[in-house]
Formats: C-alpha cells, structure tokens, sequence
C-alpha cells in the first residue's frame, strides 16, 4: 500500500505546468492585442523581390480575422498543453515551435495592418543580425562545455572586429582580415583561459575585466589611431556577395540563405561541425568530461588543464570570426562600441539554447528576428512603441527560460577551477 502511494505522489511531482501557463500568457497576450485592440484592416506580405527568377503572388490577410483565428487556434493548443501536463508528459517541440510562428503571424498582421511588410527582407535582416551571435554563441557553448564560463564573448566580438579591420584595409585583402580576427579573439581567450585555468581566478570576474579592457582600448585606439587616418587603417575592403546556383533562385530561401558572403557560408559548415563533433567525437566526448566531471577524466589520463585552455582559445577564434562580420560582411568599417552588447546576448543565447549548437542558433535567430523586426515595424510605421521591439527578445528569453525549454541546467563543472589532487 505505502509502495503505491510513494509511486502516486512521485507520479504528481513529475507534473510540469510551465509550458501550460506559458502558453496561456501568450494566448491571453493575443487576444487583447489581435483582438480588442485591433483597428487595421489588412496586411500585405510580399513573398518575392523583384530580383527573384520565380515570383510568388502577394498575401493579403484581414487583420481582424487573422487575430481572431490566430487567437483560437493558440487557446485550443493551450488546452492542448494543459491536458499533457496533466497526463505527466511535456508539451511536444512541434506544438511549442507551432505556437510560436502562428503567435508571430498574428503579430505581424496586427503590427503590419494597413501596410506592406516584405518576407524577404524581414528575413535577410534577421539572419544578418544574427551572425554575430551565433558565433558567439558557439565560443560560449565550447567554453562553457569544456568547464569554463565565457563571459569575454563580448570582448572577443570587439577585438575580431577591431583588428579585422585594421589588418584587411592595410593589406587589401579581407582573407587576412578574417584570418587576423580569428587571432585577436584567440589572444582575449588566452588571457581568459591562463587566469581562469592556471591561476584559479574566478572566470566571471575575468571575464567582465576582459570586456572593459577590450572596450577601452580599442576606444582609445579608434580615436587616437583609426579615426585620424581613416583612407589608411579604417576602410577594409568587404567580402562579396556569392550566389550559389540553383539554390539562391528558390523562392523565399534562396535569397536569405544562399546569396550571402563567405562569413555565412563558414558559419553553416562551423555550425554543423560543431553540432557533430561536440556529441559524436572523441574530441567532443573528451571535451564534455573535463565540463562534467574534471576528476573523472583526470582519472582516466585526459590533461584537463591542457583541454580547457585550447578549447578555450578555440572557442575565442570562432567568437573573433563574429567580430570580423560587424567589418567585413556588414557595416564595413570599425566604429567605438560596433558590438552593442551582443556578447551578452550570445551569452543569452547559450542558456536558451541549453548549452546546444543547434538550439543556440535557433536562439540568436530569434534575437535576430526581434531586432529586425523593430526596423521593419518603424520603417511601415506601425504602432508598436520602439522600446518595446528593443526588450522583446530579453522578455522572449526569460518566458522561453521559465516555461518553453523547461528546467535548464548547465555543464556541472562550468565556473569551477580544478586542482590536481
């Protein structure tokens, strides 16, 4: 009898009404805004450019109804949620990620109404800011897997950008500037990691050192070097555009994923590489021990100092190629503080991806996407106050965090110095 009734309780414990609730917020969230807030009376979504060899007709959607079906279908999937709760079962990826894009769609036809938004761009947009972060991103996976916090992504971005500059305007050749922003974000990483590893400081305060020190001194160069001989030190020569035949012509797709630059391209094979390597190589095997259990693999012969610190700096040369994007993919030429803060949010990104390449890309994507956003929202003039569109992707965070990836915990040892005993 008491065995049966242990077993009930434990069965009520595993009961998880995060995701529910969630859902629920959101649903509620809908209806005020697409429903009882709702004035406009279409939004036009152009699916093609005038550049694409195959066009795709206009949509018009009426705003009202789109709310209200929109709001139905995110109350019946609620429900939906609430009835796997109490079943004991998580609600399923397919309904969450379902939940999320009829959420935006709704949101776009409420945001957009009386205006035109254009697929495409909103896209393109969205994964050009979010290149950066996904490279930084993937250096705080490798980082913290390999047991330490990476809290310098910020300061990595900003010297790969920094010196990609400099190096690819004096030589002419954005190649070298790449290649010069993988060395710079190799160099804060070996700070990083000769502190934390053989020194035992404690890596968040490293870490927050490292950006300040960052930050100041390529301000400081920037005004006292860059600016005054901009033609010489600051014009770097950008990387072109590559259309991969056949592919960049598909509708929607082509010209967001296959009419970009070499950084994109290195950042889709990095991306996999990684995935695949982190989970199914020694290396990786290796690597996710001295995060786990720093003693364990002492034990079995692996040099775990020797594996955090090149990891480390391995993890600075991936974030160092983000760097090199703000200058030779996107704006073109160093400017104080380019970066912005998306260190942090690649950080960010880490955790809502729960230390998972490809989650963690599908994370900056959408911080990607909420920033873009803002842009688009403002260029059509929609209602939504500017401030709002800048906290969303943090509010996105915090409710993903609370209620859509469930209980999130990181690499055991992350953060932890290890002594040889």
């Amino acid at each position: 009898m008491s065995q049966t009734t242990t077993s009930a309780a434990s069965t009520v414990l595993l009961k998880s009404w995060k995701a529910p609730i969630a859902f629920g917020v959101f649903t509620v969230v809908a209806f005020v805004i697409f429903i009882l807030l709702n004035t406009g009376a279409s939004t036009n979504f152009r699916l093609s450019t005038e550049s694409d060899f195959i066009q795709l007709p206009a949509i018009d959607l009426p705003a009202l109804g789109t709310g209200i079906f929109v709001t139905a279908l995110l109350f019946a999937m609620t429900v939906l949620s609430f009835f796997f709760s109490n079943k004991g079962k998580s609600s399923p990826i397919w309904m969450i990620s379902a939940f999320g894009f009829f959420f935006m769609v709704g949101f776009l036809t409420w945001a957009g109404a009386d205006g035109s938004i254009l697929i495409p761009g909103l896209l393109l947009g969205t994964v050009g800011l979010s290149i950066p972060l996904i490279f930084g991103a993937l250096g705080g996976i490798i980082s913290e897997r390999v047991g330490v916090v990476n809290i310098a992504i910020e300061g990595q971005l900003l010297a790969g950008a920094f010196v990609s500059a400099m190096v690819a305007t004096l030589t002419g050749s954005p190649y070298l500037g790449l290649v010069s922003a993988m060395v710079a974000g190799m160099l804060v990483s070996f700070v990083l990691a000769t502190f934390s590893v053989k020194y035992l400081v404690d890596q968040v305060i490293v870490g927050v050192v490292l950006n300040v020190l960052v930050l100041g001194l390529t301000s400081f160069l920037y005004s006292q070097v860059l600016s005054k001989n901009t033609p010489l030190l600051n014009s770097p020569p950008r990387f072109d555009r590559i259309d991969i035949p056949v592919l960049s012509q598909i509708p929607i797709i082509g010209p967001v994923l296959f009419r970009q630059t070499l950084i994109v391209y290195l950042m889709y094979i990095i991306v996999a590489v990684v995935a695949y390597a982190l989970f199914k190589t020694k290396w990786g095997l290796r690597l996710r021990s001295v995060g786990e259990h720093p003693m364990a693999a002492d034990t079995v012969g692996i040099n775990v100092a020797a594996t955090r610190f090149w990891n480390v700096a391995l993890a600075g040369a991936i974030a160092g190629i983000g760097g090199a994007y703000f200058t030779l993919g996107s704006v073109g030429a160093f400017q104080k503080e380019m970066t912005a803060g998306a260190g942090f949010i690649a950080l960010a990104a880490v955790i809502f991806g729960r230390w998972d390449p490809i989650r963690a890309t599908l994370a900056a994507l959408l911080f990607g996407f909420a920033s873009n956003l803002q842009n688009v929202l403002s260029i059509i003039g929609s209602p939504v106050p500017s401030e709002f569109m800048l906290m969303l992707p943090y509010v996105v965070t915090i409710f993903a965090v609370a209620g859509f990836v469930g209980r999130v915990r990181g690499p055991a040892a992350a953060g932890k110095p290890y002594t040889k005993s």
